[in-house]
């Protein structure tokens, strides 16, 4: 499996809104229930790897499985998400879920999962969570995902890069280069495994000087960056190794797909 993903593959990231596929990049970034089988099969034949996202920290409320979620196992509301809380990692009955999810990955055809909020021990969940706990739930799903066959990405938690990069394929991180963090994640990259890294800063996309530096500072780590809206909808993405696709407008520049 490892050496499908490996440092210079292209990635694009959407999890709302009807997935773009005619984006040049190698690896699809997608999320696992709102992607159907059909999409991800015409993503898979046209030469894609598909890798699939879920939250496997917190419960939303507008999932499918949402109801297998006991009220015992939930905790405060994630900041910036009223319809997201905390889960207790520790839970048996949320490992269950999880595997769950990873059995849904492989049945949809995801080469792949990108496992989110793995780092609630660092937050106010409203459990007692401990860095050994979270490091034992983010093993437990790496081995898990490989037993289906699956890729699995490390999701930010910088502070266990260390203790993880061996149970990970790849690592993904947001802001890294606004917030100066990069340097945390070249363990993976010593290692031979590729870092996907998205910046939403405006100034990206409105200063080409400061879009030239963060691709020059990215290229010199070999990260792999794109710029994305925070929504992460689609509406544009700018790529320091394959360019530039916004949505179509009246009248687009001649150095953007439209």
């Amino acid at each position: 499996l490892s050496n499908r993903i490996t440092i210079g593959t292209t990635r694009y990231w959407q999890l709302q809104g009807n997935v773009k596929t005619n984006i040049p990049a190698k690896l699809y970034d997608i999320d696992l229930f709102d992607t159907s089988e059909d999409t991800i099969k015409q993503l898979r034949t046209s030469g894609k790897i598909v890798i699939c996202y879920f939250s496997a920290g917190t419960y939303e409320d507008w999932r499918p499985d949402a109801g297998k979620f006991k009220k015992e196992e939930m905790g405060n509301t994630l900041e910036g998400w009223k319809d997201e809380k905390w889960i207790d990692i520790r839970s048996e009955n949320i490992k269950e879920i999880i595997k769950s999810r990873l059995d849904l990955a492989k049945e949809k055809g995801c080469d792949g999962v990108e496992p989110d909020n793995v780092d609630g021990y660092l937050h106010d969940t409203g459990f007692p969570l401990t860095y050994k706990n979270q490091l034992e739930y983010n093993k437990f799903i790496a081995a898990e995902a490989k037993k289906r066959g699956l890729f699995v990405g490390l999701k930010n938690d910088l502070e266990q890069v260390e203790d993880l990069v061996d149970y990970f394929d790849f690592a993904i991180n947001e802001q890294c280069h606004e917030k100066n963090e990069c340097d945390k994640l070249m363990t993976f990259i010593e290692k031979g495994k590729p870092v996907f890294n998205a910046e939403y800063d405006k100034i990206y996309l409105q200063d080409e000087v400061s879009f030239k530096d963060l691709c020059e500072n990215a290229k010199d780590k070999k990260i792999e960056t794109i710029v994305l809206p925070m929504s992460l909808n689609g509406g544009f993405v700018r790529s320091c190794s394959y360019g530039d696709f916004k949505k179509k407008k009246k009248s687009c520049k001649p150095t953007l797909a439209c």
